[in-house]
């Protein structure tokens, strides 16, 4: 993705980053105002996540795992002249950080391709500072689960939902596959219990859920924009630590 110059890897416009929180908190989840706060870009390499962070006023440390991933964050803080910290490693390792160390965690689509999410909450808990925010995007069960061709009742399903294995890549590349699902990567289903449990359970409240809308009335048949008329492909999750750092109490906030 790095050497291709995927779209995930393509650094902010110069008109993004002069607002960036208008670019990244449509929703207005982190209070319109970031300055000094430490931010924690996780499995977000690619140059984009940290320079906006960063841009916002944010003290900005990003993780991932793939050295050419980060040296594109180095490249962009060079050039733009931002202070990073960066750590390359997994998300279900975060023992490079300190405890109750940061703010807010950004954390963009990346749980599918670790077999159980629970360790990952937990190293997020661990790192999050009583109050902090825990912003995340996954990819939703049942977009793993659905064909990537239409039939004449919609998109059926294909892939058991309780599993532990991996979920088979598509048949056949589709202009929708190719955009939901990487190439070559190993992937994993999470359930909604794990996802949102998991979050609840690591000692985190829930207070705002959301799915990005992609569908379109017009799109061309079994289109990205298509199928997520018929299957929302994402959801994101915004989370706040409890203050109780000694005891996780699972806790779900409905607003």
């Amino acid at each position: 993705m790095a050497a291709a110059g995927d779209p995930l890897c393509r650094p902010a416009t110069e008109e993004e980053l002069a607002d960036p929180l208008s670019v990244v908190d449509r929703a207005g989840w982190l209070g319109g105002n970031i300055k000094g706060k430490h931010v924690l870009c996780l499995a977000a390499g690619g140059g984009r996540q940290s320079s906006l962070y960063a841009a916002a006023g944010g003290l900005v440390t990003v993780v991932d795992l793939s050295g050419a991933m980060l040296e594109l964050d180095r490249q962009v803080a060079a050039q733009r002249g931002f202070s990073l910290r960066i750590l390359q490693t997994s998300m279900e390792d975060l023992s490079g950080l300190a405890d109750a160390s940061f703010d807010v965690i950004i954390h963009p689509v990346s749980t599918c391709y670790v077999p159980d999410v629970a360790p990952v909450f937990r190293e997020v808990a661990r790192v999050a500072k009583a109050g902090a925010i825990y912003i995340s995007q996954h990819k939703q069960p049942t977009s793993l689960q659905a064909a990537y061709e239409r039939n004449a009742e919609g998109y059926s399903v294909r892939h058991t939902y309780y599993r532990d294995r991996p979920v088979p890549p598509p048949d056949r590349p589709t202009s929708s596959s190719r955009r939901l699902r990487e190439s070559g990567a190993v992937e994993y289903l999470h359930r909604w219990e794990q996802l949102v449990g998991g979050i609840c359970r690591a000692g985190f409240v829930i207070e705002d859920l959301v799915e990005p809308k992609h569908a379109k009335p017009d799109a061309s048949l079994n289109s990205f924009a298509d199928r997520a008329s018929f299957i929302a492909p994402y959801v994101r999750i915004k989370a706040r630590r409890s203050g109780n750092l000694g005891q996780a109490t699972p806790k779900l906030l409905l607003l």
